[in-house]
């Protein structure tokens, strides 16, 4: 019996949150079912949290994750933009537990590592390399490769499929051959 998990990967803010929800069966290329962001418009923070809890739920409703992978909070030389990004966060995750599903958390670095193979990656490399794994037809947003990268992050750390060769290989267990990939992409993104 083939067992299938939908992560639910968010990338949370004040204002705009990205959302992606990637699909997993064993031995298949992991698929992206939804990317996109919530635009959280209302003045007050109040009603732009009720905004991202209800969103966040309605998402959860149609795509059916089996789990949920979240960005850390990362220390932010602005002690206002770091509380209102840990609200976001905070509802993200009442969301996800008030469906009864798991959280996993994981910091930027450690998404920039599994995706691109180095922790101070760029958001036009996570985007390209986003496009590439999931065979998306365009670059994603960045918020919303933010959030598919989390969930990919995810999936990574916590499948077996990874160490027995049954799944392609993300960045930071090739990185020879990504590193080169990259060289190029650097280069002509820079012209």
């Amino acid at each position: 019996m083939t067992s299938i998990r939908r992560i639910l990967g968010v990338d949370p803010g004040s204002r705009i949150t990205g959302i992606g929800v990637i699909e997993y069966q064993s031995l298949a290329k992991p698929n992206c079912l939804f990317g996109g962001n919530i635009h959280l418009t209302a003045k007050d923070m109040p009603t732009r949290l009720g905004t991202l809890f209800i969103e966040i739920q309605a998402i959860a409703q149609t795509y059916r994750p089996t789990e949920l992978a979240i960005e850390q909070v990362f220390v932010q030389k602005n002690p206002a933009s770091a509380l209102k990004l840990g609200q976001a966060r905070g509802v993200a995750i009442a969301a996800a537990m008030a469906m009864n599903l798991p959280v996993f958390e994981y910091s930027a670095r450690q998404v920039k590592q599994a995706i691109v193979g180095r922790g101070g990656a760029e958001k036009s490399q996570v985007q390209h390399m986003m496009q590439i794994l999931l065979t998306l037809q365009d670059k994603p947003q960045a918020d919303t490769a933010d959030a598919l990268a989390v969930a990919l992050c995810h999936l990574h750390s916590t499948s077996g499929a990874f160490a027995l060769g049954k799944m392609p290989v993300l960045a930071s267990r090739r990185k020879s051959k990504r590193s080169k990939a990259w060289e190029k992409y650097d280069r002509s993104t820079t012209r």
